[in-house]
């Protein structure tokens, strides 16, 4: 299960939308073909994963927060 260039696209841009952000940046993983990291300027922020289950598709963004960063 792969994301096409046109999926990341649209990720890229409702994440921009929704989250009110600019600079959101969507990079393959080289040994996950199901999950893309986030990138924030360049930063890197979480990780979207793809499931299709019964002809439906759904990402799952994961985004941790280390408390160092919080400070």
């Amino acid at each position: 299960m792969h994301f096409t260039a046109d999926e990341l696209r649209k990720l890229e841009t409702y994440l921009t939308r929704k989250l009110k952000l600019t600079g959101v940046n969507l990079k393959k993983r080289e040994r996950a073909q199901d999950s893309v990291e986030v990138l924030i300027d360049g930063e890197f922020i979480g990780t979207i994963y793809k499931d299709t289950e019964d002809g439906e598709t759904s990402y799952d963004l994961n985004i941790a927060i280390l408390e160092i960063d919080l400070k």
